[in-house]
């Protein structure tokens, strides 16, 4: 709207006189325009009501843990079957990301996963050609260890307390030392012995093999197969449900994938410090422990113990001096160091999505409940558990019940 102002001037006298100022219009911001096409990136549940998105989380939170039912009473009832069935699905799943990298550069899948499959038995035949000698070659030094050990290291040992042993423990020494060797000459017939007798309950011995040989069959076919596996699970989700849920199964894939790419690559580098640093105390099985304490730390703590006492055994059947001992303490404490302050918060980050008091809690229990087979699905099975958890909560703090709002009819 148009105003009409005054303002005070000077005539041709030099008198102060009113003067018409021209007609002004106020200045006025103008809101800024929004674009005729504006592209909204919706989440999963927009195409969802509240309470449909909220239905559908509970339905899929009671299917999942359903089927963890079920798939645990099916290990319980057919565990001859369903335990190489499990094995060859957790194959396919931690292999796929290799095959799936592989088949961007252009590679067809089935060469792909022939790749991967030739690749892993190689490794695994180089890893079993190098590691019977190691054993077999310690193995034949623990009559000397024995034996040194009653002559050398009792003496060394009462010097540095000050008062002898026990003659108990200094006879056990001696009888150790002189049947090693009877020992070691009778456990092939022993290991030939104990086959035979597992052999006898032939149905047992050839469900077992079989088991073992279908394996890597199963494997190969689920890992080839595996996108079309993925469809087909998706195929049987209702439509308006099924970004959402295709969500929700990402989500246990973050968790579960991030712990295994987490603890691989923590382990992997542990394995290399481990190993670098027994190599220098002149361990003979430097390699095969820093493998052991390395990837064994996908189990916290398990593996950095089982390392310690393997190392502390080689350090025995190799002694040269007190340094060896120091070189291996140093190494462990170096390698934990590097793990708590450098490899896990600028490697890994925050990519782990299961702490280590969860997947100790969860071995534990489900190991306790299920045996070996519990141990081998303790870690999945926490992954999907904790989605599950943290989906119900999130959808629970968003209902009235929580939030005091009364609720829209």
């Amino acid at each position: 709207m148009k105003r009409r102002g005054a303002v005070i001037g000077r005539n041709k006298r030099g008198k102060a006189q009113a003067v018409k100022a021209p007609a002004t219009t106020p200045r006025v911001e103008e809101a800024p325009r929004e674009p005729a096409l504006q592209v909204v990136r919706s989440e999963p549940e927009a195409l969802l009501s509240e309470a449909e998105a909220r239905r559908v989380d509970f339905v899929w939170s009671a299917v999942m843990v359903g089927v963890l039912g079920l798939v645990f009473a099916l290990l319980s009832v057919f565990g001859g079957v369903a335990v190489p069935v499990l094995l060859a699905l957790g194959t396919a799943y931690v292999l796929n990301p290799v095959v799936a990298a592989l088949e961007r550069r252009g590679i067809d899948r089935t060469w792909g996963t022939s790749a991967v499959f030739a690749a892993c038995t190689l490794a695994t035949a180089g890893g079993v050609l190098y590691l019977v000698p190691v054993f077999r070659d310690e193995a034949a030094k623990l009559p000397e260890f024995f034996v040194r050990a009653s002559s050398q290291v009792v003496p060394q040992v009462e010097s540095l307390l000050g008062h002898p042993l026990p003659d108990l423990l200094q006879q056990r020494m001696t009888e150790l030392g002189g049947r090693a060797s009877e020992l070691l000459q009778s456990a092939g017939p022993t290991a030939a012995r104990l086959v035979a007798s597992f052999a006898g309950n032939t149905a047992r011995f050839v469900t077992t093999l079989l088991g073992l040989m279908v394996v890597p069959v199963l494997a190969f076919f689920f890992l080839q197969d595996y996108p079309r596996l993925v469809e087909l699970v998706r195929g049987l989700v209702p439509r308006r449900a099924e970004r959402l849920v295709s969500q929700r199964f990402g989500e246990v894939d973050d968790v579960l994938s991030a712990f295994v790419r987490g603890q691989v690559t923590v382990g992997a580098i542990l394995s290399v410090l481990y190993s670098v640093g027994l190599g220098f105390a002149r361990i003979d099985m430097a390699i095969v422990i820093g493998f052991i304490a390395g990837f064994g730390n996908m189990v916290p703590y398990l593996g950095t113990g089982v390392g310690v006492v393997l190392a502390l055994l080689g350090v025995m059947l190799s002694w040269q001096g007190a340094w060896q001992l120091a070189v291996v303490v140093g190494t462990f404490v170096v390698g934990q160091m590097a793990e708590g302050f450098i490899i896990t918060p600028r490697v890994v980050g925050d990519k782990v999505g299961l702490s280590s008091m969860a997947v100790i809690i969860a071995i534990l229990a489900f190991g306790e409940l299920f045996g070996f087979t519990g141990i081998l699905l303790a870690v999945p099975t926490t992954a999907i558990l904790k989605v599950v958890l943290s989906v119900v909560v999130e959808r629970y703090q968003k209902m009235p019940v929580y939030t005091g709002e009364k609720p829209t009819p």
